[in-house]
């Protein structure tokens, strides 16, 4: 073989992946300086922001009037991602009756997540945020390492929104299976709060 020889292996498209991330990241950087004071804490208010999502594009605050949960996750179709997903799924009717909507944000592709969601018969609604001002809005934007470089990836985090779209609680750093009951739980004590 002549000339440089082409890296075709696993490190090759690791850093292809790294890359691409590192350059998403840096292209929203401006909406990140420009929410950098702006850091949602529990009894913030959430501001609205136009969502593309697998049943249509809205804006978050079309979401008013009932309690939302916004669950970030990092990549469709891996084991953890996978669980969470099928967990919120299986407990939407409780969280529905609790006059609660779920949504599920990574930065997949809608196509990806119409794939996923037919894949797994999820019946949540999945969003994509491939320009990461959702995740960098929420701020679940981490190093992690991948194989021992670090990259910008999705912390696995949850928000509890309430009606009047303050936000209620948050967890960060959360372990796929055993979340969505847990979740669950903190929902119907609020709204059985909320009726005393």
């Amino acid at each position: 073989m002549t000339g440089k020889e082409i890296k075709l292996s696993r490190e090759y498209h690791e850093e292809i992946i790294i890359n691409a991330q590192n350059k998403n990241l840096s292209d929203s950087k401006k909406f990140k300086n420009k929410m950098a004071n702006k850091s949602i804490i529990k009894g913030s208010s959430v501001p609205d922001a136009y969502i593309k999502t697998i049943f249509g594009s809205t804006n978050l605050h079309e979401y008013k009037s009932h309690n939302l949960i916004m669950f970030f996750y990092p990549k469709d179709n891996t084991p953890g991602c996978t669980i969470e997903c099928e967990d919120f799924s299986r407990l939407h009717d409780d969280f529905l009756s609790l006059n609660t909507q779920i949504i599920g944000v990574s930065r997949d592709s809608l196509e990806s997540h119409e794939k996923f969601a037919k894949k797994f018969k999820l019946s949540i609604n999945l969003v994509s945020d491939e320009t990461q001002e959702l995740c960098l809005l929420f701020d679940v934007i981490k190093d992690k390492n991948m194989y021992g470089k670090i990259i910008k990836g999705i912390e696995r985090s949850t928000f509890f929104i309430n009606s009047n779209f303050f936000l209620e609680k948050s967890w960060r750093g959360v372990r796929a299976k055993g979340h969505a009951e847990q979740v669950l739980s903190v929902v119907s004590s609020y709204n059985r709060n909320q009726l005393k």
